[in-house]
């Protein structure tokens, strides 16, 4: 893998929660590029196998761990098989989260015909599913949370431990029709540095990446035509994104090279870093 700059890992152990993932499983293998032995956990036994492999073969340490982020004994279990396979943990990545449909609106804006529900395909505001929007945040909160109190205790007092939390630039400016979504990563940020202020005498530095539009198994339909051709939607972002196209996983790299790296950023602890190609700073005009 081509780095845009080589930092030492070697001896670190690395976990990465929803390793199996587009964005996430990169990240794994930017780590194992460097020299980190990687733990690669998620809920797909096959997607964390599939990117250990490719580690393996292409001669870094990695082993594959199902995991499910917001059940305790399903963490624990990782820890106890982390520990025997790589060791502690020195890295740790809170990569898992993401969005359920049913805490999506169909519409950017309320109309007053739509209180009259007219239209039954129409998700309003006030259709909202409860329970999926638990889901949520349940998922992209407890799930940052959760490992981090599985992990962390091994990583204080250590030297140069590092959590890195996955935000969201939606946690900065919401996005229309994913309330849910947009207040969990909110959550993450708020997290983030809560945790930064709390760990800091024990020597662990907290901080969080907030990516914008990268193309994900899970927005891809959302993006995409079946023809590959961008839809209305993605039309709106790409205009609203002063460098006028979606991120790459590379794109994330240099960030998180920088994150992890005591000799590049030992000072820094608590921060968000939009990575967005300006989209949040961008007002429309």
């Amino acid at each position: 893998m081509k780095l845009p700059v080589k930092i030492d890992l070697n001896n670190k152990v690395a976990v990465v929660t929803g390793g199996g993932g587009v964005l996430c499983s990169h990240f794994a293998k930017v780590l194992a590029s460097c020299g980190a032995r990687v733990a690669i956990c998620d809920l797909k036994f096959d997607a964390a196998k599939s990117v250990a492999d490719e580690i393996t073969a292409d001669g870094g340490i990695a082993v594959p761990v199902e995991t499910n982020v917001l059940d305790r004994d399903s963490l624990e279990k990782a820890h106890k098989l982390i520990v025997e396979k790589l060791g502690t943990c020195d890295i740790l990545l809170n990569g898992a989260g993401g969005n359920n449909p049913k805490g999506t609106t169909t519409k950017e804006y309320m109309f007053p015909e739509d209180l009259a529900k007219e239209n039954s395909d129409i998700v309003t505001f006030f259709d909202l599913d409860p329970k999926s929007i638990e889901f949520v945040f349940n998922l992209n909160f407890l799930g940052t949370l959760l490992p981090t109190q599985t992990f962390a205790k091994e990583m204080a007092g250590k030297d140069k431990s590092v959590i890195v939390n996955v935000s969201s630039m939606n946690a900065f400016r919401p996005l229309t029709k994913i309330p849910a979504y947009s207040g969990a990563k909110a959550a993450v940020s708020n997290f983030t540095q809560w945790l930064a202020v709390h760990f800091a005498p024990v020597g662990i530095r907290v901080n969080a990446m907030a990516p914008g539009f990268f193309l994900t198994n899970q927005n891809r339909n959302l993006l995409l035509n079946e023809d590959g051709s961008p839809t209305a939607r993605s039309e709106k972002i790409l205009s609203h994104t002063p460098m006028n196209r979606f991120g790459t996983p590379d794109d994330l790299t240099g960030t998180l090279l920088w994150l992890v790296d005591d000799g590049m950023s030992g000072f820094v602890n608590g921060v968000v870093v939009p990575i967005d190609g300006g989209f949040a700073a961008y007002s429309g005009v």
